[in-house]
C-alpha cells in the first residue's frame, strides 16, 4: 500500500508558492520536517512530499495566512502547544470530543482518574471516530486502546499511521512510522487507515476552541 509522493518541483508548480515560502513555512514548523523526504533518483538526490498531506496543508496555510500570523498558524497546527494541558471528562462531552458511550468505554478500560492529558484525549478521539463509522465494535475498541496506550501515545508527532485490519474475521491494530509502505496478503482487509498527526491537529483545534476543517486527507475507512 503505497502513499503517493510529489516532487518539490511539481509541488511548487501546482501550488504557485515559491521555494522561499516553502522553506520559511518549514522553519516556522507549519510543515513537519518528516514530510521532506530525500530520495535518490537518476539525476541525484531529490526532495519528495506525501502528496495529499502537503497539498492540504499548503491549501490551509494559503487560506489562513492573511488572517493569522505564521506563529499563530504554527500554534494551530501543532499538538505540542497543548501537550501539557488536562481536560475533565465533563469537558470532553461539552466540547464533543467523544460521545458518552465512547467515554464510558475509555473509562472502563482503566482511565478512572477522569482528568485526561493530550495523548489520552487523542486516544479517546480516535476511539470515538472509529466507533462512529460503524466499522469497529466495542470489543475491537478495547484492542485499539491497548495498542494506542502501548505504542501510540508518543508517536503522533512522527508522521505515523494507524492501521485497522481484519484477517479471516480477526481484528488487528498496528502503527507504522514515517510513511513506510505496507503490504498485505489477499486475505487481509484494511478496515481503516488513519494518519495520527492530522487527527492530533483537529483535536488541538477543538481543545483551543476553534473549528478545524475535516476532509483534510487524514485517513480513510473501507467498507
Amino acid at each position: 500500500m503505497e502513499n503517493e509522493l510529489i516532487t518539490k518541483k511539481d509541488l511548487l508548480e501546482k501550488t504557485g508558492i515559491s521555494y522561499g515560502q516553502l522553506y520559511r513555512w518549514k522553519r516556522k514548523k507549519l510543515i513537519p520536517e518528516s514530510w521532506f523526504i530525500r530520495k535518490a533518483t537518476y539525476t541525484g538526490q531529490e526532495t519528495f512530499f506525501p502528496k495529499e498531506k502537503i497539498m492540504n496543508r499548503i491549501a490551509q496555510i494559503t487560506e489562513l495566512k492573511d488572517s493569522l500570523s505564521l506563529d499563530e498558524l504554527a500554534s494551530r497546527f501543532s499538538p505540542l502547544t497543548v501537550k501539557n494541558m488536562t481536560m475533565s471528562a465533563e469537558e470532553v462531552l461539552e466540547r464533543s470530543i467523544a460521545s458518552r458511550a465512547s467515554l464510558d468505554l475509555f473509562l472502563k478500560h482503566g482511565h478512572m482518574e477522569r482528568m485526561f492529558h493530550f495523548p489520552q484525549l487523542l486516544s479517546l478521539f480516535l476511539l470515538d471516530q472509529l466507533l462512529r463509522t460503524g466499522k469497529m465494535n466495542v470489543s475491537e475498541g478495547e484492542g485499539l486502546l491497548q495498542v494506542l496506550e502501548t505504542h501510540g501515545l508518543n508517536n503522533f508527532e512522527k508522521n505515523s499511521c494507524l492501521y485497522f485490519i481484519r484477517k479471516m474475521g480477526v481484528p488487528f491494530f498496528f502503527i507504522v512510522l514515517e510513511d513506510s509502505e505496507v503490504y498485505f496478503d489477499e486475505e487481509t482487509h484494511t478496515v481503516a487507515q488513519l494518519q495520527l498527526q492530522p487527527y492530533a491537529e483537529r483535536l488541538t483545534a477543538i481543545v483551543n476552541g476553534r473549528s478545524f476543517e475535516e476532509g483534510n486527507g487524514e485517513g480513510k475507512t473501507n467498507g
